[in-house]
């Protein structure tokens, strides 16, 4: 698969078949588990600042609730596609399951560009995309939240659609809203937080001590932020991180040997997560072109930003240093590139393992607004850290006894909790 030719729903759908052939699933539900239940696909007609009208598209995927109501964010991107969303539902599907919380998978979008709107248009986006869909999502059919380009701001305004359309409340319909309106405290840190937690339970494994260990981190999202103040907790040192540049449209890599001061360079990062590159010099950080944050000499690689980010391509580029990768982001590596790591040995904590802290943390939020009894700061983390880390000793438990690769134990643990869940209901 060249990266030309990247489909993120191939992809998905490759790994699922190569662990329905280990669980020897029958015909009816590997072709019931391999594409979405449902799909949507609509127009968004949005009146502009200037009073022209534009139309937007937009997408929502609902991959299977067998175990319970869909789950998933919701995107702005100017390169969204029905592929991606597809992928994206089927691994919030085993996501869900891998951590064991009672829901499916399911992910929306839009194709738009956020940078070049105003908060009216975007709140025009938000309002049309949940006139379109709001039939087919609530509290206990489909919960989206936020994703790449969509804040807690834009679910509010969907919650208020959703609310209006409905005649009644219901915050538990969406979650990653703002503290107050029904929002979890955690909830910000909750992915990159979820990420750390079982980076230190591999860390363990590995006989590395976090606070001789380096790391690397491509992206300088809400994951990546949270990723780097976690593990800095632990005492590990963030070399670099990297970040696309709205000004210029250039991607890069701040590096600095020293580590990262994460809130330096949030006090010159903006609202989308780009760092300011003469800012940034002048701080003392090196200032490198975007995919160098794969060639640091680090124990550690943590790929934060999008899908198909180490490929066969570059994969022979990571240091044979590097001992552990854990995946922040939503299918960064691609099967050959896998293919690869595992015979170098490298240990692989997978998506639908290592980010899976944002939909536990989104379930917290959701059970909170369906009780509505809220819990304080540290009791959702805690609950946070106990839930990764019961899921990440059950995958490696599992790997160790069948000498299983961790993505690998990883799907035949989801994927059969969502079979079973199928054959139970009748489906199949």
């Amino acid at each position: 698969m060249s990266a030309g030719a990247f489909n993120p729903f191939q992809m998905a759908q490759s790994q699922f078949d190569r662990i329905a052939d280990v669980l020897k699933l029958d015909a009816g539900t590997r072709e019931l588990l391999r594409w979405p239940l449902r799909e949507y696909h609509f127009l968004i007609p949005v009146r502009m600042d200037d009073g022209s009208h534009k139309v937007f598209r937009g997408f929502r995927c609902q991959h299977n609730d067998a175990r319970g109501p869909c789950k998933g964010g919701i995107r702005f991107h100017p390169h969204e596609t029905i592929d991606t969303v597809r992928a994206l539902a089927m691994w919030m599907t085993w996501k869900c399951s891998t951590v064991d919380i009672p829901l499916g998978g399911g992910k929306g979008g839009v194709i738009c560009d956020p940078h070049h709107l105003s908060a009216f248009e975007q709140q025009g986006i938000c309002r049309g995309w949940v006139r379109q869909i709001a039939r087919n999502v609530g509290p206990v059919q489909d919960v989206p939240a936020p994703d790449v380009m969509t804040n807690p701001q834009h679910m509010l305004w969907m919650l208020d659609e959703w609310e209006a359309i409905h005649g009644e409340k219901g915050p538990g319909f969406i979650t990653g809203k703002p503290v107050g309106m029904g929002g979890s405290l955690g909830r910000t840190e909750a992915t990159g937080y979820g990420v750390g937690y079982v980076v230190r339970e591999a860390l363990k494994i590995l006989g590395i001590a976090p606070d001789k260990a380096l790391a690397a981190i491509q992206g300088f999202g809400n994951v990546s932020q949270y990723a780097v103040k976690i593990l800095n907790s632990f005492g590990t040192k963030v070399v670099c991180v990297s970040c696309w540049n709205q000004k210029d449209q250039t991607s890069y890599t701040f590096a600095k040997k020293d580590g990262i001061d994460v809130d330096a360079l949030l006090s010159i990062t903006d609202h989308f997560g780009s760092i300011d590159t003469e800012k940034a010099k002048a701080m003392g950080v090196q200032v490198l072109p975007g995919d160098k944050w794969i060639d640091q000499e680090v124990d550690i690689l943590i790929p934060a930003a999008l899908e198909n980010q180490v490929t066969g391509e570059n994969v022979q580029r990571i240091s044979k240093r590097v001992k552990l990768i854990a995946e922040g982001a939503n299918g960064p590596t691609t099967p050959e590139a896998d293919s690869v790591l595992h015979e170098r040995g490298v240990f692989c904590i997978p998506d639908v393992l290592a980010n899976a802290g944002g939909v536990t943390c989104s379930y917290f939020e959701q059970v909170q607004c369906n009780t509505n009894y809220f819990w304080p700061k540290d009791e959702v983390l805690s609950k946070l850290d106990a839930k990764m880390t019961s899921a990440f000793k059950a995958v490696h438990d599992l790997s160790k006894k069948k000498n299983l690769y961790m993505r690998d134990a990883c799907y035949q643990i989801s994927v059969d909790r969502v079979a079973r869940a199928c054959r139970d209901r009748g489906w199949v």
